[in-house]
Order: structure tokens, then C-alpha cells, then sequence
């Protein structure tokens, strides 16, 4: 069995990965994980940012991303800023910021997130409390690497009111009702576009490299603009 650091109060033991622990492709969920064990952890894997962390009632997931799945988050981040730029829109983007709630047990650090209609809310901010600051607009969940924990009720519990879920091509919207996430033709970011088109484009231009397939971005969204 191969050790993996956990951080306790007072030392940082080796704990074995044992039945109690789920390895998919990239990931490995560990169980029984206190919160505060979860926080230390976070302390120091801080300096890592290519390893991403998913708390869950007890469960953590550790996750190291692939080429592809690093591939269509940014590109999706980038139409995301292109679009708010080319409808005058304010967005600031917070990539794969931690977000957390001890009172939820829930911790999640997005593949990239947005705030845009609470923007002027937050301008400026560089730290942040669920507690009374609002949670990001949007968020982006980048179904390329395996992901063994169900991310879409951490996301609730947060409060995150829209996720865009991309995977094989396919981008579907996500709003939250009631607690539950449903999938809706509309987004409440950019509600004028139809952003399920998306993909396309990014196919499109994707052997033109980033300059074009931006240009795309922004003269697609100003021409559904002037359709709206």
C-alpha cells in the first residue's frame, strides 16, 4: 500500500491507502477526513496548485488534472472573459479559488469561477467568507479527468447558482433550484446567448490557435447580441 501524508493537530502521520480508499485513473478519495484535517492539508498542498482538493462530509478527494482537462478549462475560461468584454459586461474570474463552508462540510475548488452579477459586490476582494460575501456566479467543471466524488451537491451546499459542465464536446448549464441542480437551455450569466454553442467554435478554431478562436468568441457573442 502506498502512504499518503494526512495532517493531524499535532503531527503529519503516513496513512495507508486501505479499503477505505477509491483510486480512479487520477484521483484518490480518502475517508473518514475531519475538517480541520481537511484545512491543514490545504496549508500544505497550498504551494501545489495543480493538485486539487474536494471535500465532502469526511471525503477527500486529491486530483491531479490532465493536459486536456488543463486545455478546455482555459479555453472555456478565455470565451467566458471574451464574451463578458464583448457584451460590456463586468467579470472577474477567481480560476480554482477554494471555497468552503464548515458549516456545510463541503469544499471545492472549481476548474475555473466567475463573478459577474455580484461583481460589483466583490470588486477588489482578495479574501472571501461564504458566510457573508456571496459565493461566485459561475462556476466551471471540467469533466476530462476522473472524478470520483459528485461534485454538483458540494456546489449546492455552497450556494454556486449556475455550473457549466463540459465533457466529450458537450457543454450543458446547470442552474440551482431548490437545493438541486437542473440542467436549462438558458444561462443566467449571459442569458442572451445560447453558450451550448460553445464547443463548436472551440472545434473550429482550435487548429487556428488562441488569437483566432478569441476573435471567434468575441464576434459570436456581439452578433448574437444584435440578434437578442
Amino acid at each position: 500500500m502506498v502512504p499518503y501524508p494526512l495532517p493531524t493537530e499535532s503531527a503529519t502521520p503516513q496513512v495507508a491507502l486501505s479499503d477505505s480508499t477509491q483510486i480512479q485513473g487520477t484521483s484518490v478519495v480518502l475517508n473518514n477526513i475531519s475538517w480541520q484535517q481537511y484545512e491543514r492539508l490545504l496549508e500544505i498542498l497550498g504551494d501545489r496548485p495543480a493538485t486539487r482538493l474536494t471535500y465532502d462530509n469526511g471525503f477527500l478527494e486529491i486530483m491531479t488534472p490532465l493536459p486536456d482537462h488543463e486545455y478546455f478549462k482555459q479555453t472555456i475560461g478565455l470565451a467566458v472573459n471574451d464574451i463578458a468584454e464583448a457584451l460590456e459586461m463586468d467579470c472577474d474570474s477567481y480560476g480554482s479559488t477554494t471555497w468552503r463552508k464548515e458549516l456545510g462540510q463541503a469544499g471545492i475548488e472549481p476548474d475555473d469561477c466567475f463573478y459577474i452579477q455580484n461583481e460589483p459586490l466583490i470588486r477588489g476582494k482578495l479574501e472571501f467568507d461564504l458566510t457573508t460575501d456571496p459565493p461566485p456566479d459561475l462556476a466551471i467543471e471540467i469533466d476530462y479527468s476522473s472524478k470520483s466524488l459528485n461534485r454538483f451537491p458540494i456546489y449546492a451546499r455552497l450556494g454556486i447558482p449556475e455550473i457549466w459542465r463540459y465533457e466529450a464536446g458537450i457543454l450543458t448549464v446547470h442552474l440551482l433550484e431548490h437545493g438541486v441542480y437542473r440542467e436549462s437551455k438558458t444561462s443566467l450569466a449571459f442569458p442572451m446567448l445560447i453558450v451550448q454553442e460553445l464547443p463548436s467554435l472551440i472545434e473550429a478554431y482550435r487548429p487556428h490557435g488562441k488569437r483566432a478562436m478569441r476573435r471567434a468568441f468575441r464576434q459570436w457573442a456581439q452578433d448574437k447580441l444584435e440578434l437578442f
